[in-house]
């Protein structure tokens, strides 16, 4: 024989000479949930709820780790929710808070991302305004994002992440931003985010409200063709950086958008991909950390620059 593919697998070292992808701390982000009070997340071992107080030193503790960044989730209690969500641009609202606090400690360090979306902040848990049959409304909730957007970067985040799937939403968003002097503030684009099963856990994490689903406005998981549609809307409306969520169970849709995408593309491994892991490892049916690393390499492979994984500071300081 004249190959032999195995002499590149002969020992730990020579498999390491060859390796074709490497995860790197710095395109690792952490996504952190910022509350009025401290919580334990069940679903979620290992994952909590932080208060502002706390949540400048998560955001020290990522920037020594050498990650890219941090991506906030604002929860407010039950009693500051109403129907349309006013906390979520309220220059007084636990993201703006949180946002603030992160560049108090941080500074520009480390790159502070804020989720843009109405669903933690509304009675009824829908990522927009509702018609009176239910509906959500498209356009005059894309007006709110762009509040939401011009208020987080009034409190000094770096990059606005919308993930509500309203057509048209990083256009109206992008106009907002520019017309309130915020030019250089970055925009990631959720653009193919599907209506996954994969949520759960991330839905306790934040005290979901949710009454119904979102499968009017998230992505079939069935449709492969449609996640690259999104992906090619979004940027030609002016995204900074396009997203694929979840990203384990689409790495179809990941490799789709990176092959044709001419700026950065991320993916958020999401709570119900971590949840599986974390489970399967203390029942000892798996090796978590190889586990782990498996599934980030494989994202990375797939064509991800950026991975959004909540074990991203342990991931930090494995690579490391």
């Amino acid at each position: 024989m004249i190959e032999r593919p195995r002499r590149l697998r002969t020992t730990a070292a020579m498999r390491k000479l060859v390796r074709e992808t490497r995860p790197r701390p710095a395109q690792l982000v952490l996504p952190v949930f910022v509350g009025e009070s401290p919580a334990e997340i069940g679903a979620m071992p290992g994952v909590r709820r932080h208060t502002v107080e706390q949540i400048g030193g998560v955001a020290r503790s990522a920037a020594e780790a050498g990650l890219g960044g941090i991506m906030l989730f604002g929860v407010p209690d039950d009693a500051d929710k109403d129907s349309r969500g006013t906390q979520a641009w309220a220059p007084d609202g636990i993201e703006q808070r949180a946002i603030t606090a992160c560049r108090e400690a941080v500074g520009d360090d480390l790159v502070i991302m804020s989720d843009v979306c109405l669903d933690e902040f509304t009675s009824h848990g829908h990522c927009g305004f509702l018609a009176e049959d239910g509906r959500v409304i498209n356009d005059e909730t894309c007006d709110a994002y762009a509040q939401q957007a011009v208020a987080q970067a009034r409190a000094g985040t770096h990059v606005v992440a919308p993930s509500g799937m309203m057509d048209g939403q990083i256009r109206v968003i992008r106009a907002g931003l520019d017309a309130a002097g915020f030019e250089d503030v970055g925009i990631l684009a959720y653009s193919a985010k599907y209506a996954s099963a994969f949520y759960g856990p991330f839905r306790e994490a934040v005290g979901s409200s949710l009454q119904g689903d979102r499968r009017t406005y998230q992505q079939d998981p069935a449709n492969r063709r449609e996640g690259l549609r999104e992906a090619l809307l979004d940027l030609s409306e002016g995204a900074d950086m396009v997203m694929v969520k979840p990203a384990s169970h689409y790495l179809d849709v990941l490799a789709d958008v990176a092959a044709v995408s001419k700026v950065p593309v991320a993916a958020y491994q999401v709570s119900g991909e971590y949840a599986m892991i974390e489970a399967a490892a203390e029942h000892g049916w798996i090796d978590r950390r190889a586990a782990i690393q498996e599934s980030i390499t494989s994202i990375v492979r797939s064509g991800a620059d950026v991975v959004l994984t909540y074990w991203a500071l342990e991931v930090a300081e494995w690579l490391d």
